[in-house]
């Protein structure tokens, strides 16, 4: 029955849980700005960042020299003089091959000069040339281990940098077939192949193992099986984004410990075979799961769906390894393959079967990404061709070509940009002694912030004070973070230990208990998550200073009050900084580090190191009100009122919006993230430094729907009425906008479009004019990671690069001549268009 089949197809469901979640950054209140008369202006009086500091002067450079930073290439380049063989070292990529006495030979990546191994072009051909050298025609070779030289780690994937510098992307169809003939001549020797896995196994490293006989895992927390098919999915930063901004969480952090194909999230596809060779190993349902979603497979998990043979400890990975290829040689080993269930036969074996798993996979693809992202679809194609075509090498041919095709596409560009960005944004710049070492981290404010906060540095091992003003209130952030806890126990993204673990890293303490001071004594690092209350973060400042030692570092974590102002009459400026944080914080990825004009390198480095180490995206943006992500959501706040003004249905601008590729409308946004916060975002940034680009829209009708008690979600009803998991617009706002509705202009859903976004992508343009943001791969890996802005247009600059700059100046002035002067475009966006340059390159 239906019923039956549709409980046995688990994997689906969990592939369209999977690719549900989509991210959304919540944004806060912020307290009233200070604002001081000159003339008849008022101005922002937070100065802004030092450019006397010399990371600001390394970084933040003038916005016409920034694109420098976005042209040159992020790939290591540490290797950079020409590799000479010796004896003791013959191959660049490889170790010396060690045959064993059994007849067992040990081949072990090692690229020189990097810190995990990469398939690179270079290392496909060095591949051909050791097989050949030590194995083809060697007889006393009985077996092969490939294994990797690097503790915890075995293959990271192909090397982008390759593919990038490919010019002419068909190009790389006879390079990946050459190297899938590899794989096919190394199997024709006949010898047992096993793969030996310990740490990630990404992408072409999975790929690798999956062309072996035999795979041993280790239980190590590094190994995870991710998906195979990871490095085609960049989806998943989509989707991670896209729980309404839990997107790029999955996406991106599945790229750091884990077995898998992470290609999809690149906007690629597995090319080595991997679309063909992963399902008759674990069964098409979980091939396309972990294909389309780029997943984490665990170790306990790979083995129990057949992805690996033996799950082993560390110490024993070689040993095993070996122990397994000879008896696979002897054959007293035969590999088993675990045998599909009645219902998964059913459904897999058949034709009739399949095309129910293709029909629902598409719906689930088409509902969560409304057709933007090519990868999945030519995943699927890949597949089905397969199975359609199951003898010969025309399936393998078909698979490069949707390769080649996806490498050329302004998807995977896109995705490949914000990948890129993302790895340079792992270092701060600073020499490696700059930050401080950090091991106690005290939180002082136990709310979800707080609370979320607490979670992610508790996780990776610091030791953490959760302080508030009564048990009530940090007995409320404890339960927060062991609920958390506990859903990831269940869903097995936490082991038992590692929950002891993390519960056992935060000691709770409440304000006016005798020993708080004490454990405030031990912190090297506060972290303030409280009201938005200027006084009331001076209050804090004062008391941590009076409690710490002189080296420990105040970070708070405002939305916008200037860090500047926080500083003002501390003893200790210099030690203090902002971490901006995104709501809800276990899940997003992005973190703001705002520096003022006192605050030392040695504090921006240590929050930074900090801040990377909860798992975060860092980009260090000036002290300016909003700083960069809200800052650009504020044009767009006015112009979504705007657009109301102008006759738009709110369900029509949450449509128009999402078609463009944002995980969720701007209606949708402002009932989730609170009316009256959206509300005094607006006000708030319409009295701050924008001038002219916060005009266009009346915000007043927000503060109307606060007073008639209409908050969104938390109150059940906002521009839409809640009803379990239903909405309907709410009658109540649409009697209140009739008194702030001028003309129906029937704009197109294009128009709607380019208004809202043009708002939105002026505004981070003129903070990259402004020295706000450092570079354009930080202004796009801002607005990705910040508010989702569609992935696969790789953020505000790199769609600007797609569109012409030029193009989109014209449409703006066309805007200007319409509707008024907001849209006028900053200098730097016309400077742009007269030399038709490019964001990047």
């Amino acid at each position: 029955s239906i019923m039956v089949v549709s409980r046995q197809a688990r994997p689906i469901a969990q592939l369209a849980r999977s690719l549900g979640r989509c991210a959304l950054s919540t944004l806060r209140a912020p307290s009233e700005p200070v604002l001081q008369s000159k003339g008849n202006r008022k101005v922002w009086t937070s100065p802004y960042l030092c450019m006397n500091n010399e990371f600001c002067r390394r970084s933040l450079s003038s916005g016409a020299d920034a694109t420098a930073t976005a042209d040159e290439p992020t790939e290591k380049t540490e290797n950079t003089a020409p590799f000479v063989a010796t004896p003791e070292r013959k191959y660049e990529f490889f170790q010396n091959v060690e045959l064993l006495s059994n007849g067992v030979a040990i081949i072990r990546f090692d690229c020189l000069g990097k810190s995990v191994n990469t398939i690179s072009f270079a290392l496909a051909e060095e591949s051909k040339k050791l097989w050949s050298e030590e194995i083809e025609n060697n007889e006393s070779a009985k077996a092969v281990v490939f294994a990797s030289a690097k503790p915890g780690t075995f293959i990271a994937g192909a090397d982008i940098f390759d593919i990038k510098k490919t010019e002419n992307k068909q190009d790389l169809i006879p390079i990946i077939e050459d190297g899938l003939k590899f794989f096919q001549h190394i199997r024709s020797k006949g010898i047992p192949l096993v793969a030996a896995i310990d740490g990630p196994a990404l992408g072409g490293g999975l790929e690798w193992a999956l062309w072996c006989d035999y795979r041993v895992c280790t239980d190590s927390p590094k190994t995870k099986d991710d998906a195979l098919m990871q490095l085609g999915v960049l989806l998943s930063i989509l989707l991670l984004f896209l729980l309404h901004l839990h997107i790029l969480t999955s996406l991106f952090d599945s790229f750091d410990d884990a077995d898998g194909l992470p290609e999809v999230k690149l906007g690629l596809l597995p090319g080595f075979g991997g679309t063909q060779n992963l399902h008759p190993l674990v069964g098409l349902q979980n091939a396309m799961d972990m294909m389309l979603t780029g997943k984490d497979i665990r170790p306990a998990k790979a083995k129990k769906m057949g992805l690996v043979d033996l799950v082993v400890a560390p110490a024993s990975l070689e040993s095993v390894a070996v122990d397994s290829a000879l008896a696979l040689a002897d054959k007293t080993l035969t590999p088993k393959r675990k045998p599909k269930s009645f219902f998964n036969r059913l459904l897999e074996d058949n034709s009739l079967g399949r095309t129910v798993i293709w029909d629902q996979i598409n719906k689930m693809i088409m509902k969560n990404t409304n057709g933007k992202y090519p990868a999945p679809f030519k995943i699927i194609d890949c597949v089905k061709y397969g199975l359609q075509n199951p003898n010969g090498d025309a399936k393998y041919k078909h698979e490069r070509e949707h390769f080649a095709s996806l490498a050329a596409s302004t998807e995977s560009e896109a995705l490949i940009g914000i990948f890129d960005g993302m790895t340079a944004m792992k270092k701060h710049g600073f020499p490696a002694d700059t930050a401080q070492k950090v091991n106690n981290v005290a939180v002082i404010g136990a709310g979800l912030m707080g609370a979320g906060i607490a979670q992610v540095t508790a996780e990776k091992g610091l030791q953490v004070l959760l302080k508030d003003r009564n048990n009530e209130a940090v007995g409320r952030g404890q339960s927060y973070m062991q609920d958390n806890w506990n859903k990831k126990v269940t869903r097995k993204r936490m082991t038992q230990h590692q929950y002891n673990l993390s519960t056992s890293n935060v000691t709770p303490v409440v304000d006016d208990n005798p020993v708080a001071d004490k454990h405030m004594g031990k912190a090297d690092l506060v972290i303030e998550a409280v009201f938005e209350d200027l006084d009331l973060k001076r209050k804090i400042v004062a008391q941590v200073e009076h409690t710490t030692s002189d080296e420990c570092i105040f970070a708070t974590n405002t939305s916008a009050i200037p860090i500047a102002s926080i500083a003002e009459g501390a003893q200790r400026p210099e030690n203090i900084i902002g971490m901006h944080y995104f709501s809800p914080v276990p899940a997003m990825l992005l973190l703001e580090i705002i520096p003022h004009e006192g605050t030392s390198d040695s504090t921006i480095a240590t929050a930074f190191e900090v801040g990377t180490k909860q798992g975060k995206t860092c980009i260090v943006v000036k002290d300016v009100p909003g700083f960069y992500v809200n800052r650009c959501f504020g044009p767009y706040l006015v112009e979504t009122a705007a657009l109301l003004r102008d006759g738009v249905k709110p369900e029509q601008l949450d449509k128009a919006i999402k078609n463009f590729g944002m995980p969720v409308g701007p209606i949708s946004l402002a009932d989730d993230v609170g009316i009256d916060v959206i509300s005094h975002v607006a006000e708030f940034l319409s009295n701050a430094d924008l001038g002219v680009r916060m005009h266009g829209g009346d915000v007043s009708l927000m503060s109307k729907m606060v007073d008639n008690g209409l908050l969104g979600k938390k109150s059940g009803q906002g521009f839409y009425k809640y009803k379990g998991k239903k909405k309907v617009i709410n009658p109540e706002v649409e009697t209140l906008m009739r008194s702030f509705q001028g003309e129906d202009l029937g704009l197109s859903e294009e128009e709607i479009q380019n208004r809202l976004v043009s708002r939105f992508v002026n505004e981070a343009a003129k903070c990259l004019e402004d020295e706000i943001i450092a570079n354009p791969v930080v202004g796009d890996v801002g607005l990705v990671f910040g508010t989702g802005f569609a992935p696969f247009r790789g953020g505000p600059f790199r769609y600007l690069d797609q569109v012409g700059v030029s193009n989109y100046v014209s449409m703006m002035n066309g805007f200007v001549d319409k509707y008024g002067e907001q849209f006028e475009p900053c200098q730097l966006l016309k400077d742009y268009a007269v030399s038709n340059k490019k964001f990047h390159n």
